[in-house]
């Protein structure tokens, strides 16, 4: 069996044993709350309001920059990678059909990266970069909001696991960079103040 159709077979049992075999009423009610970014506003008001509070001139560079890694990633995602491998969801898997669960609408037609892994980890990759040059904290409860988010995709019938991984990636990718960016604006402000405040010798 080629490389590929390997992985899309395991990709598949994979995505049964989260979807179909671990359901449960419980997760059912819980995990689609999960998926709805209006759910997340008051995490994203608390962390804006802990940047703006105690890093207020920073805070424009630390918004302009979170909204570009979304819109970076968001973009990339659905509208460039996912027209480029047409991978369609599992809810179109006339194999997968028997098995698949109606726990919320299906959506676009292709799947491949996630857009919502992509969002989330380059969001949870920036904010943990950023934070950690600001403060020196490792907000490590990031990384298991965004898995949560990611397990939901998959939970709810939306992704397959492979299509998360790679979302999860550019995020990361992007999360991280722009958080490289972020901690090279302001060492280069605050050289460039020191520069031009500094005292000459009489």
């Amino acid at each position: 069996m080629p490389l590929l159709d390997w992985l899309e077979r395991l990709d598949k049992i994979v995505f049964l044993l989260i979807h179909h075999d671990a359901d449960s009423t419980f997760l059912d009610q819980l995990l689609p709350l999960f998926r709805n970014p209006l759910n997340w506003l008051p995490l994203y008001g608390s962390i804006f309001y802990f940047i703006y509070s105690g890093y207020k001139d920073k805070s424009w560079q630390f918004t302009i920059l979170s909204i570009l890694t979304v819109a970076m990633a968001d973009r990339l995602s659905a509208g460039i990678f996912k027209p480029l491998f047409e991978r369609p969801r599992p809810c179109f898997d006339t194999e997968l059909q028997p098995y698949l669960r109606e726990l919320v609408n299906c959506g676009g037609l292709f799947s491949f990266p996630s857009s919502h892994a992509a969002n989330h980890f380059g969001l949870a990759s920036f904010w943990y970069g950023s934070i950690k040059i600001l403060t020196g904290r490792k907000w490590n409860w990031l990384w298991i909001w965004s898995i949560l988010i990611g397990y939901a995709q998959v939970y709810v019938g939306k992704h397959y696991p492979l299509d998360i991984a790679a979302g999860s990636l550019l995020g990361l990718l992007i999360g991280g960079t722009l958080s490289g960016i972020f901690g090279q604006w302001n060492t280069w402000k605050k050289s460039y103040c020191n520069d031009l405040f500094k005292s000459e010798p009489v």
